[in-house]
Parts: C-alpha cells; sequence; structure tokens
C-alpha cells in the first residue's frame, strides 16, 4: 500500500491564496484594518477624535504677519491647534479697538485676516492683543510703527533690483578671481578649495539657524521640523541628479566628479541658499522692517563675493567660455531676485523655512562632495593646510556676515 504525499504545507497554503489574490488588495487590505481600528475607536467617543469631550479647548494661534496700512492695522493670523478659534476682541496698547476678520471662527491651521480700525503713529511702538471667546489671549508687538509699501510694479522693479545688487552682481564680481585660481600651485590650490568647503559648511549652518528662526514660534505645517525636511529633499535631489550624471559616463570615470559638474553643483547649493537670503529680504521689507541703504548693498556684496571664488576654484585647471562662466553667475545669483519678489509678496513662515532648509542641504551636499579633492598624498583630508583653510573660510564668512546685520 502506498502512501500518499501531501506536499501543501499551511505556509504554502497561505503563500497560494496571497498570489492569487490581486495586488492591490493585498496593499489596500491593512489600510482597511487601520480605518476599521480608528472607526471604533471614533465610537468610543475618545477625547480628541470625537469632540473636546470635558477637555480645556487648545487655543494656538500665531500672528504670521502685520501690514499697516493709513488707518488701519492688518493682522495675518493662523489657527496652530487641534481645536476652532474665535477671536471676540481686539486691543491695542490698552485700548479695544473695532475690527473686521475674514471668518469668525478659525478651523485648525486656518489663516485669517483681521483689519484694526486705529490711527497709528509713524514710529510709535504698539502691544497688539487678540482676545479669543474663550479668554485666551494672543500677543503681538510693532516695535516702531511705519506704513507697508504699496504692492505694484514698482515695488517689483525694486525686488529685481535688489536681488541683482545682492545675488547677481557679487557673484560676477567674485567669478573675477579666475585668472588668480587659475595660476596658483597646488599647494594654494588644496588651501582654496579647503577654503571653499568652509564657506559652504559656514551657508549650511546660516541656513538652517535661520529657518529654525522663523519657525521658533510655530508649530503651523510641522515647525522647525519642515526645515529639516527641505534639508533632506535638496541633500536626496542632488544626489539623485549626480547619480544620473555618473550612469552616463564611461565606468573609468565614475570615481571622482568632473570640475565642470561640481562648479554647476556649487552654483546650484549657492542658488538655492541665496533663493531663501531673497526671500526674507523681501519679507522684511514688506513690513518695512529693513533698512535699505548703501551700507546693506556694501555689506552683502562683501559676504556674497565669495560664492563667485567658490564656483571657479574646481575650474582651476580648465579654460570655460565666458558664456559659462554667466550662465554659472546666474544659477547662483538669480534665485535672490525671485525669492525677493515672492518674500514681498506671501508672507508664510514656512514656506520660508522650507526654502532655507532647501538651500541648507544642497550646499551641505556639494561640501561633502568638495572634501575627496583635499585628500594629500596619504590619503587624509584633514591636514594643517585644509583644516586652516576650512577654518578661514568659516572665519571669513562670520565677519563680513556681522556687515549685512
Amino acid at each position: 500500500m502506498t502512501a500518499s504525499r501531501d506536499t501543501t504545507t499551511p505556509e504554502h497554503g497561505v503563500e497560494s491564496g496571497a498570489q492569487r489574490m490581486p495586488r492591490w488588495l493585498l496593499g489596500a487590505g491593512p489600510l482597511a484594518l487601520i480605518a476599521l481600528l480608528i472607526g471604533l475607536f471614533a465610537l468610543l467617543n475618545a477625547p480628541g477624535v470625537t469632540g473636546t469631550g470635558d477637555r480645556v479647548p487648545e487655543e494656538a494661534v500665531a500672528v504670521e504677519s502685520i501690514r499697516l496700512e493709513p488707518g488701519e492695522i492688518i493682522l495675518f493670523v493662523r489657527n496652530e491647534g487641534v481645536d476652532p478659534v474665535t477671536i471676540a476682541q481686539v486691543n491695542v496698547s490698552d485700548y479695544f479697538a473695532q475690527f473686521t476678520q475674514t471668518t469668525a471662527e478659525m478651523a485648525p491651521l486656518q489663516a485669517n485676516t483681521i483689519t484694526v480700525s486705529y490711527n497709528w503713529v509713524a514710529g510709535d511702538p504698539y502691544e497688539i492683543a487678540l482676545i479669543t471667546s474663550a479668554g485666551g489671549k494672543i500677543s503681538a508687538d510693532i516695535d516702531a510703527a511705519a506704513p507697508s509699501p504699496e504692492q505694484g510694479a514698482s515695488l517689483m522693479g525694486l525686488m529685481i533690483l535688489l536681488g541683482v545688487y545682492v545675488g547677481v552682481i557679487p557673484i560676477g564680481l567674485g567669478m573675477l578671481w579666475m585668472p588668480f585660481v587659475r595660476r596658483s600651485s597646488r599647494a594654494w590650490m588644496q588651501g582654496l578649495i579647503a577654503f571653499t568647503v568652509g564657506l559652504l559648511v559656514y551657508l549650511t549652518i546660516e541656513a538652517t539657524l535661520e529657518g529654525l528662526e522663523l519657525v521658533a514660534d510655530t508649530g503651523a505645517f510641522g515647525g522647525s521640523l519642515v526645515v529639516f525636511l527641505g534639508a533632506v529633499i535638496a541633500y536626496l535631489t542632488l544626489e539623485g541628479v549626480e547619480g544620473a550624471v555618473m550612469r552616463k559616463r564611461a565606468a573609468g570615470d565614475r570615481r571622482q566628479l568632473s570640475p565642470q559638474m561640481l562648479a554647476l553643483l556649487i552654483a546650484i547649493g549657492i542658488g538655492l541658499h541665496n533663493l531663501g537670503e531673497g526671500l526674507a529680504i523681501g519679507s522684511a521689507y514688506a513690513v518695512g522692517s529693513l533698512a535699505l541703504g548703501a551700507f546693506l548693498v556694501i555689506g552683502f556684496a562683501i559676504h556674497n563675493t565669495t560664492e563667485g571664488l567658490a564656483i571657479v576654484t574646481p575650474l582651476a585647471g580648465q579654460r570655460p567660455r565666458l558664456s559659462r562662466l554667466a550662465l554659472l553667475g546666474l544659477i547662483a545669483g538669480a534665485p535672490a531676485i525671485l525669492g525677493a519678489m515672492i518674500g514681498v509678496t506671501v508672507n508664510q513662515p514656512a514656506l520660508a523655512a522650507l526654502l532655507f532648509g532647501v538651500g541648507a542641504g544642497a550646499v551641505g551636499q556639494v561640501a561633502v562632495k568638495l572634501l575627496p579633492l583635499l585628500k594629500d598624498g596619504t590619503g587624509r583630508i584633514l591636514t594643517p593646510l585644509t583644516a586652516g583653510g576650512i577654518i578661514a573660510g568659516i572665519g571669513f564668512m562670520f565677519v563680513t556676515g556681522l556687515l549685512v546685520v
């Protein structure tokens, strides 16, 4: 008598059943179970899912920006909490003022524009308090009242001019160091590359801190998280672009980026950083808190000129055409124009913080790619020469940054 063989194990049966099911159903199944659990949780009248219950409502409102018009103070606010908020009263320097608003009740993450009727005096400070229907108080200060600039073609023209002054022209001037770089010795070249790395390290830290400062008092759209998300996205994007370029090259050339590609990556990274810088300039000008004087232009010119040197340093052994150098300069400097135009029209700290994060990630990625060029004959990256160059780059940017402040 021959015993029959059963080759179907329980595991094999489960796998065969799964193979017969549509692929989309296999992916949607766990999501459906999660939705079912959330539905059951809601049926239990769980706090935070189906209303406030007996808990105290959370009122978290952030004042994103303030605009001053003749006889009016206009506040742009956003509800950052999980509960609806109603603004019931507005107090300006201990005076309850009449006001109108675009929405009576703000849903979570909803924006609201509050227009307060108040005859403010230029140069005077004001303390503003928004009183909610539940008795909460949201404070905002005006250090020195000044009329906000009128939106229009003249303002956009000014932003374009300012972007050219602080972005395009300084970087173009910095690229005039190209003949000096080409005649430098190998030791000088290592020092210049180290100086460039220090410059990029400084820009990475600066952009990160500026982005975090913008969202320090707000938790909307993730708060400080958007800075790091922007940095990670920019870093991975540039890595992906670099990988795509390297795959098109011969296998023997994949170890190191070409000088042209390095210069392009530096220009892109600096351009993304200058986009955030222009955004900050435009936002500050929109609320009348930026003194646009000759000293500011000189400060930015000195601070950003070194960025042009960073672009041309990898091209020391090349003879690039003037058109290519001009294109690299525009890639690095022109985003300051776009940033200023956006900043003067859009008052959104989360967006500005995201762009600063993008700039930080892009510049940081380029700094990492330059490190292999610092190796000496023994393979060491940090030697007295390269370490000193990095420190000099950071120190130079710090000192010139004080002029901008």
